[in-house]
């Protein structure tokens, strides 16, 4: 039966970009993998091949910061893949002052295999261990970031890391299911369910959401805020929507305030980060019309907006994103089959992410 849902969750939830946006290749005078086909990789970026308890090899990327004390984790989201995501990742490397290694599932990008579920599990185990075994990080100095669907291998390790620093999480699904209907409980055949997990990360996390999200609703974020046991203040972006917070200047403004936060204070358990539950809780009510994201007020943010949005470049890849996006949704609406399931594969495509 698990191999049925595992399966049906693979047509309804994975869409790799096709052809991938990069290659891999040995480098003559080093020896050493590269990217193809991505700009600017420069001396700091390691690329990596790594084997997954299910065979399968996960592409990934570590990138070096000589500053940092701290490394980012990032599971990105669908019809997206490394190539596409290189960019972002050097700029949140650089302004977060923190390594950050990135990584293709199986099935996507040139990581071989193919997507599901579980197998997103054994990617994210792999490249968690490659931290530990290959540049001996500690648990206690991971932040581990999910976007869309993303949160649901970033969860499910995070539930089992006790000493885990942070958790980031990026326009995140409740679950699979969740995104398709209203429902109140967890079946059997969900996917990623997230709302299960999410008690039972003990380190600080961020939600960070878009009000206006119309792929994954706000209703996600706030219903995973509401769990979470270490409550950092959540990131409600206003008029923000599923694959363009990043183009707005509190989304890194508040990010860094995060990692500065848990870089700061104790590793462990219920002191790790300064308790904001009130002020958090009060920004999650969107009939506050002037409260909906935690940064702050709409008159102060555009001078401060002036200033830090120079320093995260992202037009243009998130053009590009957008545009794989669209694609993405074009190539799925002409998919149907007769059965019930599959009549809503267009919705549940849409609302799993991009």
């Amino acid at each position: 039966m698990g191999g049925v849902t595992s399966s049906m969750a693979a047509k309804f939830a994975f869409f790799p970009p096709n052809p991938p946006s990069y290659g891999v290749e040995v480098a003559a005078e080093t020896g050493k993998l590269r990217l193809t086909g991505v700009e600017n990789v420069k001396e700091n970026v390691e690329v990596l091949k790594l084997k997954t308890k299910r065979g399968n090899q996960v592409v990934a990327a570590y990138i070096k910061n000589p500053t940092a004390s701290l490394t980012l984790l990032y599971s990105h989201g669908n019809a997206a893949d490394l190539g596409q995501m290189f960019e972002l990742f050097s700029e949140l490397s650089l302004h977060l002052r923190v390594n950050l290694i990135g990584y293709d599932y199986s099935g996507y990008g040139r990581s071989s295999g193919k997507p599901s579920e579980q197998n997103t599990y054994y990617d994210i185990e792999a490249v968690y261990r490659c931290l530990e075994e290959q540049y001996n990080v500690k648990e206690q100095d991971v932040i581990l970031y999910g976007q869309s669907v993303g949160s649901g291998p970033t969860l499910e390790l995070a539930s089992r890391l006790p000493n885990l620093r942070a958790v980031v999480l990026h326009s995140a699904i409740a679950s699979g299911l969740r995104v398709m209907y209203p429902v109140k409980r967890t079946y059997w055949f969900d996917i990623y369910k997230n709302v299960d997990k999410i008690s039972s990360v003990k380190c600080p996390v961020l939600v960070i959401h878009g009000t206006s999200d119309d792929v994954v609703k706000w209703s996600h974020g706030k219903q995973l805020f509401d769990l979470c046991k270490e409550k950092y203040e959540p990131l409600w972006i206003k008029g923000g929507n599923h694959c363009d917070l990043e183009l707005y200047p509190q989304y890194i403004k508040h990010l860094k305030k995060f990692v500065s936060a848990v870089e700061k204070s104790p590793h462990q358990g219920q002191a790790c980060v300064p308790p904001q539950t009130e002020k958090a809780r009060s920004s999650t009510d969107v009939r506050e019309p002037a409260r909906p994201s935690t940064d702050q007020r709409e008159k102060s943010r555009t001078s401060m907006d002036q200033r830090e949005m120079p320093k995260l470049s992202v037009e243009s890849k998130d053009k590009a994103r957008a545009s794989v996006d669209k694609r993405e949704r074009t190539r799925k609406s002409v998919d149907g089959n007769a059965t019930e399931q599959q009549i809503q594969t267009e919705k549940a495509r849409n609302s799993i992410d991009r």
